[in-house]
């Protein structure tokens, strides 16, 4: 990658602004948990993997910034920012995955001086971050199995090295299939509102010279219907137990349209993504983001003012029309009740 979209650097978290892209490729630093907190909230990193190591690295700068006297002072804080920083975004399980796996963490180690139990937790921290980089190339690997010499595979949102610590979970085994010099393209959704497909994904698959066409939201059936697009691959916010996928809204329409179309439609994603305590999709709670992301295009007005607005961030696609899952420990087929319960 010729960019990263998060690192630990001087005591900081260094983020990628997303929101900027593609027109200004800004960096901004972040020296509490409060502020790392907001980032997420703010979409300045997205994706639930990078918004996991993004809230791992936000306990990590908790413990630093503590000037707690004892360890029951500093676990009262250090709850206080893992609260805060789960309830940023509720969709994606990375993210109260990450926080829980650091309170975990230094609660199994209260036994340690103060001092060294802090430096610890930015060690937990940094392996959270490259364990995610690890994962990213071996769903590259696994993942490249599915893409055949000459076809064309359509995708939504951004799940690429801008959502992960690494090269990305559905983008990484683009990469790694270009590494291995298959020759195949992309076609990327605009993804409305956000416009992730448009402004992101196309952004760094040029970047890494992948072949990529982008296309409006309202085109996939469309392409479908022509024999343009071979196979479905997009990433995951939240796994469930039974194999339902949440991942951002338009996911369940393009699966659909796989469906009709007799087109494989995989999802990509590591087992931290995977849920095994959530049954069904209709658990999962669907986070709504601001109006404005609907009535305005870059800040200029595209809609009626006070028009009502209905903006959730995600949906669900059932496990009956998913393919295959790919993790980092290999690709799952149906059931998935079984094979998600197995892997994980």
């Amino acid at each position: 990658m010729n960019f990263f979209t998060l690192q630990w650097q001087d005591s900081s978290v260094v983020m990628i602004d997303q929101r900027k892209l593609p027109r200004e490729e800004i960096y901004l630093s972040f020296r509490t948990p409060e502020e790392v907190g907001q980032a997420i909230k703010d979409m300045v990193v997205r994706g639930a993997p990078a918004i996991g190591v993004a809230a791992a690295f936000g306990m990590a700068l908790a413990a630093q910034n503590s000037e707690a006297p004892n360890h029951e002072v500093f676990f009262k804080e250090m709850d206080e920012a893992a609260k805060m920083l789960i309830s940023q975004r509720p969709t994606a399980v990375n993210l109260s995955w990450a926080v829980q796996r650091i309170q975990n963490f230094y609660r199994s180690k209260q036994d340690l001086p103060l001092l060294t139990l802090q430096n610890m937790i930015l060690e937990e921290a940094l392996a959270i971050f490259e364990e995610d980089c690890n994962m990213c190339i071996d769903m590259g690997v696994h993942g490249s199995e599915l893409i055949k010499l000459g076809n064309s595979y359509l995708t939504h949102c951004n799940a690429g090295a801008l959502a992960t610590a690494g090269r990305g979970t559905a983008l990484s085994v683009f990469y790694e299939a270009k590494d291995q010099h298959k020759k195949f393209k992309v076609y990327s959704c605009e993804t409305r509102p956000f416009l992730q497909g448009a402004r992101l994904t196309c952004w760094e698959l040029m970047k890494n010279n992948v072949d990529v066409t982008l296309i409006t939201d309202n085109m996939a059936a469309h392409m479908m219907q022509k024999g343009k697009i071979h196979g479905v691959v997009v990433g995951s916010d939240r796994i469930v137990a039974n194999g339902d996928v949440a991942n951002k809204i338009g996911t369940y329409g393009l699966a659909v349209l796989a469906k009709a179309h007799q087109i494989p439609f995989y999802v990509v994603a590591p087992t931290s993504t995977i849920d095994l305590e959530t049954q069904e999709g209709s658990q999962v709670e669907i986070e709504e983001r601001p109006i404005e992301e609907v009535t305005h295009f870059f800040g200029t007005a595209s809609a009626p003012e006070n028009v009502k607005v209905f903006n959730p961030a995600f949906d669900i696609t059932p496990h009956d029309l998913v393919t295959a899952i790919v993790t980092e420990k290999g690709i799952l087929y149906p059931p998935f009740k079984e094979s998600l319960k197995k892997i994980k």
